[in-house]
């Protein structure tokens, strides 16, 4: 009879099929590898974006404002944040902190929190209780008003803030539109990223216009490039885009 080797399962590997079968499993590894590092540099870098657990959680005075997601305008900052900084503010997980927040708007408060930070933009992830979130004594400061900066036509995409800030990465895209869509409809502040530099940032928070809520339209076009157009304004370094949802127009 012939006596080529027969691989079976509960028994030893033939000498004759020992050598084959190795350098089969060590190419097959070497070649999944290959395949997996190969698709991975076609992908978008995810940038730089990400909680700063390494700074410890950041204390921080301040006077609350809505433009109408909460923000905090920095009056006594610190070395990682100074002075004259805008922070957005979000809770835990995929919420808003504007219950919380909004029997003190005007007010001077300490926040306490954790920060998000992807390049120039900002985002304080507020402690709970009373750790978090503290009334100072004392009038708040006279702050200087928003600088109107003109009307604009821009085109990017819209953004939930904290997931781009760095709570996920990439944060953007398509593939992450329901996610960013859940964290916009808990009133996590909405960001437009543009594609050209404005105003030397490349990240503008949202509002609609006169100073309402992200308009309902934009929430269908989330995570895609579009185009619109809307009044831009500055409050201390933050860029605010009042977007009229009527110009809003998807890119091909």
């Amino acid at each position: 009879m012939d006596k080529k080797p027969f691989f079976v399962g509960y028994l030893p590997i033939p000498e004759g099929l020992r050598a084959f079968l190795i350098s089969l499993t060590v190419s097959l590894v070497v070649f999944m590898a290959f395949v997996g590092i190969t698709i991975g540099a076609t992908q978008d870098d995810p940038g730089n974006g990400a909680f700063r657990f390494d700074w410890r959680q950041q204390t921080v005075t301040g006077v609350i404002e809505f433009v109408p997601y909460p923000i905090l305008r920095v009056t006594e900052g610190n070395e990682r944040i100074p002075a004259g900084h805008t922070l957005m503010l979000t809770g835990q997980g995929k919420s808003t902190i504007r219950t919380r927040v909004q029997p003190m708007a005007g007010d001077l408060v300490a926040l306490t929190g954790v920060i998000l930070k992807r390049g120039e933009l900002d985002m304080m992830q507020v402690a709970g209780g009373n750790r978090g979130l503290k009334k100072v004594d004392g009038p708040a400061p006279d702050l200087p008003a928003p600088e109107p900066l003109g009307r604009w036509k821009l085109a990017g995409e819209i953004c939930d803030g904290k997931c781009l800030a760095g709570a996920m990465r990439p944060g953007r895209g398509l593939a992450h539109k329901a996610c960013a869509n859940l964290c916009l409809i808990g009133d996590i502040p909405p960001v437009f990223v543009s594609s050209q530099p404005v105003e030397g940032s490349e990240f503008l928070m949202v509002a609609g216009p006169d100073g309402t809520r992200l308009p309902d339209r934009a929430y269908d076009l989330v995570g895609a490039f579009v185009q619109l157009e809307g009044d831009l304004e500055r409050r201390g370094d933050l860029l605010i885009l009042r977007m009229d949802g009527d110009t809003m127009e998807l890119m091909q």
